[in-house]
């Protein structure tokens, strides 16, 4: 009974506080004492059933004023605007729901491999795409960025590649990997990755390509790249290819058609009758690869070949191989695929090629180069009077001149001054100087040069020079040039008891090879085309 009295007067005593009706009421249900309503009429009716009566004028006057502090609690309820903050004793008192939620991107850490089986672990968070990892390593290992390089799936076991797309997500295409797999993520450079957008003619030839649709007049490779990126018309890539049948170990030569709807091959001969056609494999759920040991692996006919590979694929059997007889021919087939499955995207990653999901922005990276490094201009100080030099031509000859001087310098600081013996030893020196270049690859095969140059993309001018196997003395300049790998001998001359390199059996000498590749760097020469990419191994 006292301590129901107790709690009675308690209460009206903070109501005559001026404790606020709201907060009490809220607190309240907070405490598990029922409703807003509850807690302003349950204490009115207690109080009063436990008051003693009045006595005299000041019972009646103190009757008064607990009337008076009791008529508070007797407010009509007001609803609680703040259900959400209602909560139990134990727990906090805002709710967690009531802040955003914090777009929290898990991290996982991927490993990259080089040509030179240099190895760098990256964490990464989960939405980062291939640009973003290429851009990445791009700074971190100070290279120059000239929208080549490119990340590679490698399967080892099946001897196969692919080139991640630069909008794909690399934790995504880890995911597909099996725990007993060996497969690796390469980082290199590709020139022949965007470079059918700048010479699509190259990549299509008249031969291969046909429509679904007559047209008037000849279609300019522009015109079928238009084709390949719209969705009312598509351009037909068709011809012979070795298939290798399922579950066999044999090859079948067999014409196919590739088409936006698939690739179908024909029943009989090179009819395009529907009842002569076959579907073959579609590419919305396959990843195109190439094949890097068709022959070894897979005893394909040539070297040329590639294979879908299903995205759920579970072992060599669900693989679709084919074989071309030629690498242009290979590489129509896997740009075709490429752009019908990717279609605006690649455009899209070729004209933005900073556009990414995972952080690694233009806008969040700063440049490595300087911003004024575009307004700089070549300049002559020779003269009494430094002028500017307008012509590019001009430009690029003087500074080949400087280099060639620096070098011949550089030289003769090291040999001896003064001594007889210091002509000897520049020459001596000119004739190994080569050999730090990131162009030069000693002793190499002639099928691995080959390999080198097609893995990093066969456009013209990607070039490497090599030790010559057949004569330990003479050099081998490999190039490509029409989607071919074709090979130069560099024989040594010998022109008043100094020591010359030369292509074109000694109407052109150098003093060594820097200034042979920094002379067809310029000049086509002799050559089909000039030199403009080398190929290198490169470390991270």
């Amino acid at each position: 009974m006292t301590t129901s009295l107790q709690d009675g007067q308690g209460a009206a005593g903070r109501a005559a506080a001026g404790e606020p009706p709201l907060a009490a009421q809220v607190c309240g249900a907070a405490r598990g004492r029922g409703d807003a309503r509850d807690l302003a009429r349950g204490p009115r009716l207690h109080a009063r059933a436990l008051l003693a009566p009045p006595d005299g004028p000041r019972g009646w006057a103190a009757d008064r004023r607990k009337k008076k502090d009791l008529d508070v609690l007797e407010v009509s309820s007001i609803p609680n605007p703040f259900p959400e903050l209602c909560c139990s004793s134990f727990t906090s008192v805002l709710s967690t729901d009531l802040f955003p939620q914090t777009n929290s991107r898990k991290k996982q850490v991927i490993k990259i491999y080089s040509e030179d089986e240099t190895s760098r672990a990256l964490e990464v968070p989960s939405d980062i795409t291939a640009r973003d990892v290429c851009q990445l390593l791009i700074l971190k290992c100070h290279y120059v960025d000239d929208h080549c390089w490119t990340l590679f799936e490698h399967l080892t076991l099946l001897g196969l590649e692919r080139i991640i797309e630069d909008h794909e997500l690399v934790v995504e295409v880890l995911s597909d990997w099996g725990m007993e797999e060996e497969n690796k993520l390469y980082f290199r450079k590709n020139y022949a990755k965007y470079e059918f957008f700048k010479n699509p003619m190259y990549f299509f030839p008249e031969h291969m390509v046909s429509f679904s649709m007559e047209t008037n007049g000849e279609i300019s490779p522009a015109l079928i790249l238009q084709m390949f990126l719209s969705s009312s018309t598509y351009p037909e890539i068709h011809g012979f290819l070795h298939a290798k049948e399922q579950g066999k170990k044999s090859w079948k030569k067999i014409y196919f058609l590739l088409r936006r709807s698939g690739l179908y091959f024909s029943t009989k001969g090179t009819s395009k009758e529907p009842r002569h056609l076959q579907f073959f494999s579609e590419f919305g759920n396959s990843d195109i690869y190439v094949s890097l040991a068709g022959k070894k692996k897979h005893g394909a006919p040539a070297n040329y070949g590639f294979c879908f590979k299903p995205n759920k694929a579970r072992g060599p059997r669900d693989l679709k191989m084919l074989c071309a007889e030629e690498e242009q021919s290979r590489m129509c087939w896997v740009t075709a695929i490429r752009l019908l499955k990717y279609g605006m995207q690649l455009y899209q990653n070729y004209m933005h090629p900073y556009h990414g999901r995972g952080g690694c922005s233009s806008q969040s990276i700063s440049p490595m180069r300087s911003i004024s490094e575009n307004s700089l201009v070549a300049m002559d100080f020779s003269g009494q009077k430094s002028r500017v030099i307008d012509n590019p031509t001009e430009a690029l000859s003087v500074a080949v001149e400087e280099g060639l001087a620096w070098r011949k310098k550089a030289c003769l600081r090291l040999g001896n001054h003064g001594s007889p013996k210091a002509s000897s030893q520049s020459s001596a020196i000119s004739m190994v100087i080569h050999r730090s270049q990131p162009w030069f690859h000693h002793r190499i095969s002639r099928d691995e040069a080959q390999r080198l140059i097609i893995q990093q993309g066969p456009v013209d001018g990607v070039f490497l020079v090599r030790d010559s196997q057949s004569n330990p003395r003479t050099f081998v300049l490999s190039m490509s040039h029409a989607q071919k790998i074709k090979h130069f001998q560099i024989l040594p001359v010998e022109d008043d008891g100094q020591m010359f390199h030369t292509l074109d059996d000694g109407h052109t000498k150098f003093t060594d090879l820097i200034q042979l590749v920094e002379f067809y760097q310029l000049n086509k020469g002799v050559l089909p085309c000039k030199l403009k990419h080398y190929c290198a191994k490169i470390a991270l």
